[in-house]
């Protein structure tokens, strides 16, 4: 196993870490922001997630950053099918991207690399989240990141 397929496989986890909390969240939670702070919706998280993803895989695939732009509609954000969907359509893209690059240049390591430190910087925010809302946590999450 290369370093690459290694970073490949822990997205892939990050992903059935999403998949496990969007099945976990209440729909109606999707359009909740954190009490008595500044923040956004925890759709718009998620939002920012598949958008990462995508702009990600497109910069892996071209070499180089070429913007950030997302398929989750801001009018979708709140609808929990629409965002599973996203998420596991930016998931596959990522996949593709990360398979094609055989033998990656720094610049595609990099990328990759940068990624990774978006998603985990999601489940950081989205832990809060979980917390504040006081929704509980999903297994998954509990056993990854030793939550209560």
């Amino acid at each position: 196993m290369t370093a690459f397929t290694t970073l490949q496989d822990r997205l892939k986890l990050s992903q059935r870490l999403y998949d496990d909390l969007v099945n976990f969240f209440p729909e109606a939670k999707l359009a909740c922001k954190l009490p008595n702070l500044p923040s956004n919706t925890v759709g718009q998280q998620l939002w920012c997630v598949v958008g990462g993803r995508e702009s990600y895989a497109k910069a892996i695939a071209a070499g180089n950053w070429q913007g950030f732009s997302c398929s989750l509609a801001s009018t979708s954000v709140n609808v929990g099918d629409e965002v599973k969907s996203a998420l596991l359509r930016s998931a596959n893209e990522l996949d593709t991207a990360l398979t094609a690059s055989a033998s990656p240049t720094d610049a595609q390591w990099s990328l990759a690399l940068q990624l990774l430190e978006h998603e985990a910087q999601h489940h950081g925010q989205l832990v809060r989240y979980l917390y504040g809302l006081k929704l509980g946590v999903p297994a998954s999450w509990k056993s990854r990141y030793h939550l209560d």
